[in-house]
């Protein structure tokens, strides 16, 4: 991302104070994540010590330091998808996809992310990929759902 395009973000924000995360955020949608050259614009750029930017980085979950996948799946692993299997569903995808839960695939197809909830306890186990909701999830079922997204 150019110095020139974190710059004119850092000025939307110019007269809030403690605007970094919404600097953040602003940087990571038009990237997608929020690498190191960046990180390093917006200290220099809002007079802040890298270090503090890193830290805010680091400590909100929903800050991304890697590329993530076209499709984000979110893999359920609350109480009910536990005890109806959502650690079968989670292993298959990984499985599949030869990725760990928090990777990203090569090809940045894909993000796995196992959650704490989804919140449709009823369809257990459950997963969401890029916010359509799969449940009733069996392992045989995953390959033919993960061909969809391209």
């Amino acid at each position: 991302m150019p110095a020139e395009t974190i710059k004119q973000i850092v000025a939307r924000y110019r007269e809030e104070k403690g605007a970094l995360i919404p600097v953040l955020q602003a940087t990571q949608e038009a990237l997608g994540y929020l690498p190191p050259e960046a990180l390093k614009e917006i200290a220099a750029a809002m007079a802040l010590p890298l270090s503090t930017v890193y830290s805010v980085v680091t400590f909100y979950a929903q800050f991304h330091l890697q590329p993530r996948g076209r499709h984000v799946i979110h893999v359920c692993q609350g109480t009910a998808c536990h005890i109806r299997g959502g650690n079968r569903i989670l292993n298959r995808i990984k499985e599949l996809l030869q990725i760990d839960a928090g990777e990203t695939t090569p090809d940045l197809r894909f993000t796995l992310e196992p959650v704490a909830c989804l919140g449709a306890c009823a369809l257990a186990p459950v997963m969401s990929i890029s916010g359509d909701t799969y449940g009733h999830l069996k392992p045989d079922m995953i390959a033919g759902i993960l061909e969809k997204y391209q």
